[in-house]
């Protein structure tokens, strides 16, 4: 038989050394080289015999108009704004990962998930690493879940889980956690950056070739990314973001990867006592405004996925005393520092020995460059010290040069912005609509002091 070898390997990167040292020489990190011992490779009964990578399928050669193209099927997983984040529901054979902070939500709307798709003539299997069986079956009565179907099991190898799936067949698997999972065929501990991919990859590969649909937890780094090695996320189908604040009602999950749906799909929920409930209209959350109009104060139509929202956004300019500060809470802290740059230049308004305070109101993280015009609006309005019109909403990219770039999906968020009853409207005009709609004033900018002229011009 073969000895044993000891290696080195990077927590982040995953690098084997042949020695110790501080410094990993792949990535950079320092003290992230632990002693791994290598053992010989051991054939286990229930590991299952596939190749073709994870997909399972055999090596073969052939054109791309011979493969026949089917549709995939997919299972509700009664949750309507779960399935608008997975792209219209769960995919068979499909391998989700879902990462958060914890006490997010994860395991809570897994348990309903599961619940729920068990009840609907839909096996499934609830696979508990981290807690115990009694405290999943706590939590599911805390919720008032039916759990009369659901079937649940308390495992961390992962041949084991292997067996067990072989021998059921359940349509969905969750696995909470994946960094509680190991392998027998390595000798690291679980969680390590070894048996993590491994235990990913053998798990991926019973997915494709079984059309059993996994769900699996991930555990997040103090940055807010997932755990261990980058390759996993490149594994899975499907990688989903938990957001939000554990203090907040409102919990938001993002789709940052999906190979059968749009990426940068969001789905709002509500925390309660009973679980995570649906938000059907999550523009109303955002838009719980003052009676009155006040200045700093803007709505905002974004984009997130292929649904529009209406979102309020506030910013507060008042005098520094000693080194200006700029604060963005839910945008980007280097384009607002930008976006104030560009306003100094091209419109004229000045905010060098200002403070700027600019909030999302909601906790809701905008990422796209249509939110530059509703920002330098709001903070005119607060620097100047004019309320603009509740009635006002707009969305525009502003370039560098002082231009109102175009957006993606114009109409769409016209027509949002509409639905909720908004009377005025800045658009760039690229994204004006080519009729007149009745009851709305379209006003189209081309550049930036031109959508500051207007906006005074409506605040009188």
């Amino acid at each position: 038989m073969a000895k044993a070898k000891t290696v080195y390997r990077c927590e982040q990167c995953g690098t084997d050394h042949p020695k110790w040292a501080g410094q990993c020489t792949d990535c950079g990190e320092w003290n992230s080289l632990v002693e791994v011992n290598i053992a010989p490779a051991v054939t286990h009964r229930a590991q299952p015999k596939m190749g073709g990578g994870y997909a399972g399928q055999a090596s073969a050669v052939t054109t791309l108009n011979q493969i026949s193209i089917s549709n995939e099927t997919r299972l509700a997983t009664g949750i309507s704004e779960f399935d608008r984040v997975l792209g219209g529901g769960l995919v068979t054979g499909s391998v989700v990962l879902i990462g958060g902070d914890p006490g997010i939500g994860k395991s809570t709307i897994l348990l309903q998930t599961a619940t729920h798709m068990a009840s609907a003539n839909s096996s499934a299997l609830y696979v508990t690493g981290e807690e115990s069986l009694s405290q999943v079956a706590l939590r599911a009565q805390r919720l008032d879940l039916p759990t009369d179907h659901l079937k649940v099991m308390a495992e961390t190898c992962v041949e084991r889980i292997c067996e067990i799936l072989a021998q059921i067949r359940p349509a969905v698997a969750i696995l909470d956690s994946i960094q509680t999972l190991y392998t027998e065929t390595l000798q690291s501990a679980p969680g390590g950056v070894s048996q993590i991919r491994e235990s990913a990859a053998l798990l991926t590969r019973y997915a494709k070739n079984s059309g059993t649909a996994l769900f699996i937890v991930g555990h997040v780094t103090k940055e807010g990314s997932l755990a261990g090695p980058r390759v996993l996320e490149h594994m899975v189908d499907c990688v989903l973001y938990f957001e939000g604040q554990s203090d907040s009602r409102y919990r938001m999950i993002r789709a940052v990867k999906n190979r059968f749906g749009a990426v940068n799909e969001l789905g709002v929920f509500g925390m309660t006592d009973k679980g995570l409930k649906e938000v059907a209209n999550p523009s109303a959350i955002f838009l719980s405004r003052y009676d009155e109009a006040i200045p700093g104060s803007i709505v905002m139509i974004s984009r997130e996925g292929t649904r529009p929202l209406l979102v309020e956004v506030q910013a507060l300019v008042d005098d520094a005393h000693g080194q200006p500060r700029r604060v963005a809470l839910g945008l980007e802290q280097n384009r607002l520092n930008m976006l104030l740059a560009v306003m100094h230049r091209h419109g004229g308004v000045q905010t060098s020995g200002q403070d700027v305070y600019v909030n999302v109101v909601g906790g809701l993280k905008i990422t796209e460059t249509g939110s530059d015009l509703a920002v330098l609006l709001a903070c005119a309005s607060s620097l100047r010290g004019k309320a603009l019109p509740q009635q006002l909403a707009v969305f525009g990219e502003v370039g560098l040069s002082g231009e109102i770039r175009p957006v993606p999906n114009g109409q769409e968020r016209l027509k949002e912005a509409i639905k909720h009853g908004f009377k005025y409207i800045i658009v760039p005009r690229a994204n004006a609509p080519q009729k007149k709609i009745a009851g709305v004033q379209i006003i189209a900018v081309a550049r930036l002091h031109e959508a500051l002229t207007e906006a005074i011009n409506l605040c009188e």
